[in-house]
């Protein structure tokens, strides 16, 4: 097993060493670039690679594994490390990276950014489906540790009928003893009085033979008992060629549910081998020119919730969020306000960088831009059908036609142990990023506030494959509670968001009447929210006008 980085540079003289087609990789002079992330087999050429994304690199030429990414290419293979335990995460991440492959291309068929080459049926009475060099390698290593005590006791069974009426004079002619503490002969092998040939014992060999040149040529580190018979070299490599038509001699002749799996397996095995079918290929793979578009589908897996199907003139909120070409441009979901008891729309941008980076002004730029189109849109739908129509979402005040604040965030995926998929880590990284037209205006529509968060990679490559609806919604219930407590930390502090906020200790009757008379005076300044408090955001460098509001105020929290 051979493990790449996407986007660093490998001499072309290894590239081509495993890849059958440069499709993978861009070359630049004597050196390529790996472009695709993914999986890859060449049957002509024996390797088997990993193309794992950016997201594994730190900075220059160090990976996260505390290992460069040229100690990275081979590291499973050397012998130094090959039976090391820490390394045991190399088997975990290329099953799961594997499964969130095959999970994408289910949820997306019709996506074009999946290159693979024409997958072959292989029909057997399990399932029906495609298989690619690493399924059937995991089928088989699976079925080997779910079923390894039957198998040997049926091993043992066979050994143990051989010691019946036992040919001794031959056993002691043919045999050689080994001899015991107590200087008495032991022999191995009985020789029978009668010759039977067992179907099942042969399944078996052939079987272990499979696996242990599968655990010598990818180090599985897996225990194989010596008491199997195992076909080794280059008598391997004619039972592979010939092993198809060795399994059809003893068709049919399986009646446990274990032998007739292992059959199945074997025969997936020599599949490959058999040099008259049309369905042998040179090569399998899965790979992907541009993983963040998958990365951004794992975290709406775990994010958004269904989007509500409203029309406006022919566009619906998931129109807006999913694009012809198959970019998902934001996570968006709805969840409680920050200023009272209605609901308002959270809209986040996954980031697909190196665990190191942070977004730049374009993604940016890009994030204020969908925000104050999901924003318009919801307008369009209030001024067409009423505010009935958007329940419980509430984004405009009619009397201080102030705008609800709406809460954006980056997300990006990180690796801090190599060994931890099981815990999301969500924490803030960076800067709170901030855009408006009139800094001092905080229930403007134009002035937006993004949160910046990273995320256990690991933890959300798991759950894209392993999590039920129940575990899901457990994900999102406790991260949309600790999103929105963060934003309430945020605007509670007039130290990190710039404004105090203040509420109106007028009557709510007079509070209509209030603004009526200062509305240029708190254009974009202030908010009254369904229980009918007039809430007003003093920016931080005080304006002599805010005295003349603030008689009438006084500091609240939200």
């Amino acid at each position: 097993m051979r493990i790449l980085v996407e986007g660093e540079t490998y001499s072309t003289e290894l590239l081509n060493s495993l890849f059958d087609d440069p499709k993978f990789y861009k070359s630049i002079g004597l050196e390529g670039k790996l472009t695709s992330v993914g999986y890859y087999h060449s049957f002509t050429k024996n390797t088997l690679v990993f193309m794992l994304p950016k997201v594994f690199m730190k900075d220059g030429n160090d990976t996260v594994f505390s290992k460069t990414k040229d100690e990275l290419i081979d590291l499973i293979d050397s012998i130094s490390v090959k039976h090391k335990t820490e390394y045991n995460w190399v088997r975990q991440l290329s099953v799961y990276f594997y499964n969130s492959l095959i999970e994408y291309r289910k949820r997306y068929k019709e996506s074009s950014i999946i290159h693979e080459i024409e997958t072959f049926e292989l029909n057997s009475n399990i399932n029906d489906k495609s298989y690619s060099y690493l399924d059937i390698l995991l089928s088989i290593v699976n079925f080997y540790k779910k079923n390894k005590q039957q198998i040997l006791y049926k091993h043992m069974e066979f050994i143990s009928n051989l010691a019946k009426k036992a040919k001794w004079d031959k056993t002691i002619r043919k045999s050689l003893p080994l001899i015991g503490s107590s200087n008495q002969p032991i022999y191995t092998e009985i020789r029978n009085k009668k010759k039977v040939v067992n179907n099942e014992e042969e399944l078996i060999t052939y079987f272990f033979s499979i696996l242990n040149h599968l655990n010598q040529e990818h180090h599985l580190n897996l225990t194989i008992d010596k008491s199997y018979n195992i076909i080794k070299g280059k008598q391997f490599e004619l039972l592979c060629n010939s092993g198809l038509k060795k399994l059809r001699k003893i068709k049919y002749r399986y009646f446990s549910d274990v032998l007739r799996r292992m059959y199945t397996l074997c025969e997936m095995y020599f599949s490959q081998y058999d040099a008259s079918s049309v369905k042998r290929k040179r090569e399998d793979f899965i790979a992907i020119s541009n993983y963040n578009l998958v990365f951004e589908d794992m975290i709406d897996k775990l994010f958004s919730d269904q989007l509500n199907t409203t029309e406006i003139e022919g566009v619906t909120l998931d129109k807006l969020k999913y694009h012809d070409d198959g970019k998902i441009v934001d996570h968006i979901y709805d969840y409680k306000s920050l200023i009272d008891t209605s609901d308002i729309f959270y809209i986040g941008d996954s980031k697909y960088y190196k665990s190191n980076s942070e977004a730049g002004k374009v993604s940016k730029y890009k994030q204020f831009t969908y925000a104050k189109n999901v924003i318009q849109f919801n307008i369009d739908l209030l001024n067409k059908n009423g505010a009935d129509s958007i329940k419980p979402l509430r984004y405009r005040d009619k009397i201080t036609e102030g705008y609800n604040i709406s809460p954006n965030f980056f997300i990006y995926g990180y690796i801090d142990d190599v060994n931890n998929y099981d815990e999301d880590l969500i924490e803030p990284k960076g800067e709170v990023v901030r855009s408006f037209h009139f800094e001092d205006r905080l229930f403007d529509r134009d002035t937006l506030f993004v949160h910046q968060y990273k995320i256990n990679f690991l933890f959300v490559l798991k759950a894209y494959t392993t999590f039920n609806q129940y575990k899901t919604q457990e994900f999102r219930t406790r991260t949309k509670e600790r999103f929105r407590n963060e934003f309430l930390k945020f605007f509670n502090d007039p130290t990190q968001c710039n404004f105090t906020l203040y509420k109106s200790t007028l009557p709510p009757e007079e509070s209509e009447l209030f603004v009526n008379n200062n509305f240029r005076l708190l254009n974009g300044k202030c908010f009254i929210t369904l229980d009918n408090r007039l809430l007003f955001a003093q920016y931080l460098k005080f304006n002599s006008l805010d005295e003349y509001v603030l008689k009438d105020f006084e500091q609240t929290y939200i």
